[in-house]
């Protein structure tokens, strides 16, 4: 199949799905800047000239709508008052939210995704005979294409499905569900921002969801499988190593991240047909670039906020990296037991050598030691003692600091970037290089180690956790008085209809995409559960807060 059939089948499928929307496919050219660090690291065959047409224009405009109608979601605007990384209160204004951290992906992924469109465009005018050939935009095109609009939507949708208090309370609605409401599949926030763009939120018409193109659909889709599908998939059958990112090891649960309920599969499947070429479990292009920018910002962004917090301190940083620098022969030799013992990553140097042999373990593809010793000198010179050198005081010159540190790493990383016709099953189609691919992961370790795991942090987090949960069980109480039932939020009990309904439909055309218990009974448990947790995800920290006060009478 030549890039335009590939592309003619990603148009057919837009043209039939279920929303009834069609979408040509744009280039992008327009964005297009040239190579900008980007490179080939593995080229397919050679593709053969066509003269057959594409309606870019049609296909632009489709993506701008798309891009519009997140922008314009209530379930966009909410994410101003849900927790990035740690609460801003105490902090002042500066810290980020998932609104300003969605933006930031959004501008980001614009950059990368203008890069790779640059180099498809100029692999079109090849095939036009107006120029060489461009071997990566050769590689883009047969994979489907990147365009820069899509490449933002996605951004903008990545993180519509964050509950209330970010990561923590994804897994406390995660364990509540599972443990005490009768639904296996859980709760997952990437899951639940694709119910969100196609089931839950409304334009106000006769049709579920937002009715996006299956291109955007599909770009959203950074963990392209159901939890349920990987249940009864050993170690010994496919050892994590060689697992997508994000599958983890549970054989009895499923997958540990996944970007699509049972009841939205089909939505899944129908996105992910547009796209002959994106092998299975593999992300689209478009799709890649949003996880990368993803990480980029939350690697080098966030570090504004706990900077000017003063949540970063100097000589704790500078302390661990300095003890592993100093000595990488006796931590690269320490038992297992020694490392991991009682208060050892209170010792510096410990959590970093963890780091690697998780690291080395995980991802052998890409791991290498001297990359991750050079990434350690790198951020530990930039962040440890160069960035957190002079305390954060507000002034001209401390904010020229931080901004020029974080412009430095943002253009670093954009031209680091691969694009790989055959990847590893852990990596993607666009990804780091592996220098990169390390500091990225040395700088994440800064903000779990020194922000995430800090003591302070345990007591509001408890509560936060018992708010989430007593939410879930309040509602769940609530529906199951045969009196008062009738009473509760007219949104939940309108969803509650809609789940049961749609988990009785799932049992009869796909009894295969269910899991737990599918006997009458269970699928009722099941869609109460499912609507009670898209209820509860669909607060904001402070909504959570006041509705958890009246809910359970608390002072």
């Amino acid at each position: 199949m030549t890039e335009d059939s590939t592309r003619e089948a990603r148009q057919h499928v837009e043209h039939v799905s279920s929303q009834h929307r069609s979408a040509g496919i744009g280039d992008g050219a327009g964005d297009g800047t040239g190579d900008s660090g980007v490179y080939v690291v593995q080229e397919g065959d050679a593709v053969a000239p066509t003269d057959a047409a594409r309606p870019e224009l049609a296909g632009a405009q489709e993506y701008r709508i798309d891009l519009e109608r997140i922008r314009f979601s209530s379930y966009f605007a909410r994410l101003s008052d849900v927790t990035q990384v740690v609460p801003r209160s105490g902090v002042g204004p500066v810290m980020h939210n998932r609104l300003t951290h969605s933006l930031k992906v959004s501008a980001v992924a614009r950059v990368i995704a203008a890069q790779l469109a640059g180099h498809e465009a100029r692999h079109r005018a090849h095939l036009r005979g107006e120029r060489d050939d461009d071997p990566t935009g050769a590689i883009i095109a047969r994979l489907g294409g990147c365009d820069t609009v899509v490449a933002q939507a996605a951004a903008h949708a990545h993180d519509l499905g964050h509950p209330p208090f970010g990561h923590l309370g994804e897994r406390v609605l995660d364990r509540v569900a599972r443990e005490r409401l009768g639904l296996a599949e859980g709760f997952e926030g990437n899951a639940q921002s694709f119910r969100i763009l196609t089931q839950l939120d409304t334009l106000g018409r006769d049709f579920p969801g937002l009715n996006l193109t299956a291109a955007t659909r599909a770009a959203t889709l950074k963990y392209p499988w159901t939890r349920a599908s990987w249940i009864g998939v050993t170690e010994t059958q496919r050892p994590v190593a060689e697992r997508p990112r994000g599958v983890g090891a549970d054989a009895a649960h499923g997958a540990e991240k996944f970007s699509a309920y049972a009841l939205d599969s089909r939505e899944m499947e129908t996105a992910l047909a547009a796209f002959p070429h994106i092998s299975a479990g593999m992300q689209t292009v478009e799709c890649a670039v949003m996880d990368l920018a993803d990480d980029i910002a939350y690697a080098v962004h966030d570090l504004d906020d706990f900077t000017r917090a003063g949540v970063l301190q100097q000589a704790a940083v500078a302390g661990e990296f300095r003890a592993w620098l100093a000595d990488l022969s006796r931590f690269a030799h320490m038992a297992p037991e020694e490392l991991a013992g009682s208060g050892a990553l209170r010792v510096p140097g410990h959590a970093l050598e963890q780091l690697w042999r998780r690291l080395a373990l995980k991802d052998a593809w890409i791991a290498d030691r001297e990359a991750f010793t050079a990434a350690v000198r790198r951020v530990s010179a930039e962040v440890g003692d160069a960035l957190l050198e002079v305390p954060y005081d507000g002034g001209i010159d401390s904010e020229r600091a931080v901004s020029d540190f974080t412009r430095r790493w943002i253009e670093h990383l954009r031209t680091s970037i691969v694009v790989e016709e055959r990847p590893h099953v852990r990596s993607g189609y666009v990804r780091l290089d592996q220098q990169a691919w390390h500091e990225v992961m040395v700088l994440k370790f800064v903000h779990a180690h020194f922000v995430l795991e800090r003591p302070e942090l345990g007591q509001p987090q408890r509560g936060q956790a018992r708010v989430i949960a007593d939410l879930a069980l309040g509602f769940d109480a609530w529906l199951a008085d045969p009196i008062d039932a009738p009473r509760a939020p007219r949104r939940l009990l309108e969803w509650v209809d809609d789940a049961v309904a749609a988990s009785f439909e799932l049992r009869r055309e796909r009894p295969d995409l269910l899991s737990g218990d599918t006997s009458d009974a269970g699928l009722r448990r099941q869609g109460r559960t499912r609507a009670i947790l898209d209820y509860v995800a669909s607060l904001t920290d402070q909504q959570a807060l006041t509705t958890h006060r009246e809910l359970t009478g608390a002072v």
